[in-house]
């Protein structure tokens, strides 16, 4: 497997709705771009290298989006994937599904939640929005926030894009707060 190209989104919230953000809210998103190995396939094609390429590529991706916060205290993480018309829904979900996750908490080393993760079909430069969840209190929901992501040029109609990201925060100026809320 050769990726093309790895792509990196940073953002540093200062401010928000006229008041400053403190601490800035920092998030990175990393992504690689790819040849998808079952791309014209029947539907009916092993998974499995597509799994396998997840795992590998995401322990990656999460090294270089943590090189990029350094110590900061993460709180939130996602993961996505955009497949190329030639591809299928599956290929993404077998990207974004069984292992990268696995891949994402040893490298963080924490993670109780399961991570929020979306895959779509579309032509390059689709943009789709990555899903923050939170890392380790599944009712921590000021976590929960998207990112908008999009690669001018990719995925073509053989490729995946298949993306990462972790925040050090989670929405700027949280108001709805943490644990069940009932009536």
């Amino acid at each position: 497997m050769t990726v093309r190209k790895t792509v990196m989104f940073y953002e540093e919230i200062d401010r928000e709705y006229g008041a400053p953000v403190s601490p800035p809210l920092q998030r990175v998103a990393v992504g690689s771009v790819f040849a998808n190995p079952l791309a014209g396939k029947a539907p009916g094609a092993d998974l499995k290298p597509l799994i396998a390429l997840s795992e590998e590529l995401g322990e990656g991706m999460t090294r270089r989006a943590l090189a990029v916060l350094g110590n900061a205290p993460l709180r939130a993480y996602g993961k996505a994937a955009i497949v190329g018309l030639a591809g299928d829904l599956e290929h993404g979900a077998a990207m974004i599904h069984p292992r990268i996750g696995m891949a994402m908490r040893r490298t963080v080393r924490r993670g109780k939640v399961i991570i929020p993760g979306n895959a779509k079909v579309s032509a390059a430069g689709a943009s789709f929005d990555l899903v923050f969840g939170p890392m380790d209190a599944g009712w921590d929901l000021d976590a929960f926030d998207t990112m908008p992501i999009t690669v001018a040029d990719a995925p073509r109609p053989d490729e995946i894009v298949l993306c990462m990201a972790v925040a050090d925060g989670g929405r700027p100026h949280p108001r709805v707060g943490s644990g069940p809320i009932t009536t």
